[in-house]
């Protein structure tokens, strides 16, 4: 048997070498489990989110959750958690700053789900503008994350204190107008 396999080979080897010098090749591949012949070329990880410091978040009224402003990502806080929406993509995290994960549109809150990413943009730099020109004396809800964000909420509730018992003693004020009959005569 070896002596028919050793034959063969030479017989092969000889009557093969003109196709030696016809600079003629013979290559063989074989491919198993490609895919059909489909290269999948992954993505390109996208850059790290980096937050140095806790960004501002505004509400906007028609939203009715809170929007990161005067950071370089879109950013919502929502059910208690930070979502960024990059690349087409949205990504969760417990805190500002990460771990980011990816997540699903099915998996976001509904009220982040009721409004294209573009909308939400629109509402908030609305919003954005109001907060900057009555950033003194701007009524709506905002805050800063972090250990900033317990002064701020206690400011906050400072300030809104404040405001209803101004509000209760100009009502006090005005029923006491009222009784003693000086409404609307102007003998102030």
């Amino acid at each position: 048997m070896k002596k028919v396999l050793l034959a063969t080979a030479v017989t092969v080897l000889l009557s093969s070498q003109p196709l030696w010098a016809a600079n003629v090749g013979f290559d063989m591949n074989i491919n198993i489990g490609n895919g059909g012949g489909r290269v999948v070329v992954p993505a390109p990880a996208p850059q790290p989110v980096v937050i140095e410091e806790p960004p501002e978040f505004i509400v906007p009224s028609t939203l009715g959750f809170y929007v990161a402003v005067g950071v370089p990502y879109d950013m919502v806080y929502i059910s208690n958690n930070y979502y960024l929406y990059r690349n087409n993509r949205w990504y969760c995290a417990p805190r500002y700053n990460g771990p980011w994960v990816a997540t699903s549109y099915r998996r976001l809150p509904p009220g982040l789900r009721r409004y294209k990413y573009d909308r939400i943009r629109a509402f908030r730099d609305e919003e954005y503008r109001h907060y900057r020109e009555d950033e003194g004396h701007y009524r709506g809800r905002h805050f800063r994350p972090g250990k900033v964000a317990k002064e701020y909420r206690k400011e906050e509730h400072e300030r809104m204190k404040e405001e209803r018992r101004w509000d209760k003693e100009d009502r006090k004020r005005e029923r006491e107008e009222y009784k003693h009959g000086r409404h609307g005569r102007g003998d102030d």
